[in-house]
């Protein structure tokens, strides 16, 4: 404490004390001169102190005064801080003087009303003062409000302490608890309150509740009100449960206490309250709010910041998803998962929406019966960016699969919901009628009304919209329907990443969970498999109900213990794989994910020489926060940097794989270009190094890597330079950039393709002979070279970037959001590559350059 030599000169020295202080003044010494030898902790542990129990041991008026006089040497020690004038001394004094009255507050000091008034009174008009010297937040009111509970308690409410908890209810202080800093005055104002309103022989009746209002307070503030009186007085008992839901999970007494109110109310009734409400609060935007500052002398501090739910509600809110921990429905659950998805979308410069709501909505899925909520958290892990709560994600899952004692990728197959369908389609009967779903593609699915004659009809028959019954089946389906879109992309994201996890499935294994899945089997039966024979794996496709191989012929040596792999082109010779690729193509077979096309890498001869490293990626500039998103959503772990001085100059993009208790690394670097950060701190540009692999904490060389996983790993790092380079933006030199580095984006934009723009460039080769603007394009080199009527063009087919003819003049054009018509019917043999889809459509575009009418564009090319 430092305390030791500086007790005579705070306590007066050769001046002699007050009379009226001295006994205290004689306390506090003693307090703080124990306080001083004891060096064990920093805190102090008052109760241990031989003079503080002998304060204890004192009559209340002495302890009251003694309260009193600590309070008044506080505020004087505030005055010397606020003119600058606190020496250590002082500042030691004053640390003891903070806590030591709040823990005399939680002693019964048996004050009366007038007493606690005149105490109350000093402290609010000491804070009130012009110079604002302390606020109101340094009173610990939470401890003051338990001497009116005590003396309520024991000698019940009196006329006095009635009026004066009136009074203090209506004081500016207590109005104004908004922008309150210290403990929580809604608590102390919902504890006064209560003593009011249970004074008032309210038996059987709870303290009413109304909430901020905010966008969720109105809407649940007005429903409250329209309820039925008993069961709004059960929710009022749910909100003093709700309002403390401020830990990171529910207690064992939150849960208990919660579903016993909610027994009371009913199940069905209390889904029917609650269920409006985080739907509601799923569809809320966040909105922007001025907040002002007024610090007195003239000078206002006002800000802006984005808010979605104010900070109460997002305790409040809370607080109703644990309620729902004792429900394992797919209603409830779907919910809760779509809540989780909507708060932990990030407000810009800000971050997730609601965190604290979306990590109870990942508790709920994560302690369900059954496997229903672990399939949502197996889709919600590919969505959510935020790495503790992936890791959470990842937890539940592991924990489920321990007690099935299966692996956690077994776990995910078993938890995929097939929504009834057969195939990727089903048949819902309205009477007569029949609503056909069938899916066309990812992110696609139809819908056909069929007549009791088997005519199609394009609308909802009329009797389907005025029947109830009909109604709530139809809004069923098409809540299915949205499901089966997020879910189908979801397993088609997760497939695609099994490459890392060496799974082998028995052919029962795969027919269960895959071919015969309803949902799975839509991208399972579009993919290549193969199977083990001996020491061999045979490739084979599915169609027409058999696996057909290479040379045409059915598999009919296929057990259910044989074991099969999912096919990827480095297990396979090159004419294989272009065989493959030529059959796909024939049969017009769209792949969900890169598959036969899927890029291949294999060690170079500079990466054999540097042996421990690739820099195959490196020195490349790209932009920071969509590097973070979408190493996120490959699975890699990787932090932010910032411009701010915490010693970090390099960061590295991380991922495990367990399969082969590796480690694969990704080297990031700071780029020290002035200005070039957000509001928050954070570059917004980064440079690229190198790329290693550590096995038990040793630097494994690149020869030792299996050449599955090397190739894997290279292909996302591939794909992170080729989506976040700033090479790709067509506007970042237009629009400054950075000066210094502009070099970089032309030899990115215009130089040697990447591994995904050669095979990007393989398939438009097969492609545009069949194309309309066959007649005016060809493939030259590094780019697809356009004629139209006014110019010819250059379209760089890795980052579809365009220079003109003759003087490769830059052409800026920013890419038009949504499906371009001109491209939309194309058969491309996979999905997902949005680069190849931006090169045809420039290149239709351009083509027909006499029909351009968007003026920046014509302004460039006449």
């Amino acid at each position: 404490m430092g305390l030791k030599n500086s007790l005579k000169s705070l306590f007066g020295g050769n001046k002699p004390a007050s009379p009226e202080h001295s006994e205290y003044e004689h306390i506090l010494k003693d307090i703080m001169q124990e306080a001083a030898d004891d060096d064990t902790s920093y805190s102090v542990a008052f109760a241990k102190l031989p003079s503080y129990k002998k304060l204890k041991a004192k009559d209340s008026s002495t302890k009251k005064g003694f309260v009193r006089y600590i309070a008044e040497q506080y505020i004087e020690l505030i005055k010397k801080r606020e003119k600058r004038s606190l020496n250590h001394a002082e500042a030691d004094k004053r640390y003891i003087c903070t806590t030591l009255l709040p823990v005399l507050m939680r002693s019964n000091l048996e004050y009366n009303p007038i007493e606690f008034e005149d105490l109350m009174n000093y402290f609010i008009e000491t804070s009130s003062s012009k110079r604002n010297l302390i606020r109101f937040a340094d009173w610990p009111i939470g401890f003051a409000v338990q001497q009116i509970e005590k003396s309520v308690k024991k000698n019940g409410l009196t006329p006095a302490w009635k009026a004066f908890i009136e009074k203090f209810l209506a004081s500016s202080q207590m109005q104004n608890k908004d922008n309150y800093w210290g403990s929580d005055l809604t608590k102390v104002e919902t504890k006064l309150k209560k003593i009011l309103f249970d004074s008032q022989n309210t038996e059987g009746k709870t303290l009413p509740y109304t909430h901020t209002d905010d966008q969720f307070g109105k809407l649940f503030n007005a429903e409250v009100l329209s309820m039925e009186e008993n069961i709004r007085n059960y929710i009022y008992q749910l909100c003093q449960q709700f309002t403390k839901a401020t830990s990171g999970k529910p207690s064992k007494r939150f849960l208990k206490s919660t579903s016993d109110i909610i027994d009371q109310i009913g199940i069905s009734k209390y889904k029917a309250i609650v269920h409006p409400w985080l739907e509601h609060i799923t569809k809320l935007k966040e909105i922007e709010k001025t907040i002002k500052y007024d610090h007195g002398n003239g000078y206002v501090y006002e800000y802006t910041h984005f808010e979605f739910l104010h900070e109460k509600s997002t305790t409040f809110v809370k607080g109703i998803v644990w309620s729902l921990a004792k429900f394992h429905d797919s209603t409830t659950l779907h919910l809760v998962a779509k809540l989780a998805e909507r708060c932990f979308k990030k407000i810009p410069g800000v971050g997730p929406a609601a965190a604290g709501i979306g990590n109870a909505c990942i508790y709920v899925l994560g302690n369900t019966k059954g496997l229903e909520g672990i399939s949502h958290l197996s889709r919600l892990k590919l969505k959510i960016k935020q790495n503790n709560t992936r890791k959470t994600i990842i937890k539940y899952i592991e924990e489920a699969s321990t007690k099935l004692g299966i692996s956690s990728s077994e776990i995910e197959e078993l938890s995929i919901p097939n929504f009834g369908l057969e195939n990727g389609e089903k048949t819902i009967a309205f009477d007569d009628y029949h609503l056909e779903l069938s899916i066309q593609e990812l992110g696609k699915v139809n819908l056909i009304w069929r007549k009791p004659d088997g005519k199609s009809q394009k609308t909802t028959p009329a009797f389907v919209k005025n029947s109830t019954k009909h109604s709530q089946t139809l809004k069923k389906a098409k809540s299915d329907i949205a499901q089966i879109k997020k879910y189908l992309t979801a397993q088609r994201d997760r497939i695609d990443r099994l490459y890392l996890d060496n799974r082998i499935w028995t052919y029962e294994s795969l027919t269960k969970y895959y071919l015969n899945h309803g949902l799975v089997s839509f991208i399972a039966k579009k993919l290549l498999w193969q199977f083990k024979k001996e020491d061999t794996f045979v490739t084979a496709f599915y169609i027409n109900e058999q696996w057909i191989t290479e040379n045409n012929t059915p598999l009919d040596w296929i057990t259910e213990e044989t074991e099969v792999r999912l096919w990827h082109p480095i297990y396979e010779e090159v004419t294989g794989v272009l065989f493959w690729r030529k059959k796909l193509e024939e049969l017009e077979i769209k792949q969900p994910l890169k598959q036969a096309y899927r890029e291949v890498y294999i060690l170079t001869d500079a990466e054999i020489n540097t042996k421990t490293y690739s820099n195959r990626m490196a020195a490349h500039i790209l932009k920071q926060h969509q590097f973070n998103a979408l190493t996120s959503i490959r699975g890699w772990k990787y932090s932010l940097m910032g411009a701010y001085d915490d010693g970090i100059d390099s960061q590295t993009a991380t991922i495990q794989i367990k399969a082969h208790q590796l480690e694969a690394q990704f080297w990031i670097n700071e780029l020290y270009a002035d200005d070039e950060f957000n509001d928050a701190g954070i570059w917004n540009y980064v440079a690229t190094d190198q790329v290693r692999f550590i096995k038990d904490n040793e630097v494994l060389d690149l020869i030792e890597v299996p050449k599955l996983v090397l190739s894997e790993i290279l292909r996302d790092v591939d794909l992170f330079v080729g989506v976040c380079s700033v090479g790709n933006d067509p506007e970042w030199r237009d629009n400054g950039g950075l000066p210094q580095y502009r070099d970089y984006w032309t030899s990115y934009s215009f130089g040697d393709l990447t591994e995904v723009a050669k095979t990007r460039k393989q398939i438009l080769e097969k492609l545009l002979p069949r194309l309309k603007i066959s007649k005016v394009s060809s493939i030259d080199g590094k780019f697809l070279r356009v004629k139209g009527t006014k110019r010819t063009y250059k379209i760089h087919i890795g980052s579809s970037n365009i220079l003109m003819e003759p003087n490769d003049q830059y052409l800026c054009i920013v890419p038009a959001r949504g499906k371009d018509k001109n491209t939309s019917n194309i058969f491309l043999p996979f999905e997902g590559d949005r680069g190849l889809s931006l090169v045809l459509s420039k290149a239709f575009l351009l083509a027909e350059d006499d029909k351009i009418t968007d003026k920046t564009i014509l302004s460039q090319i006449q």
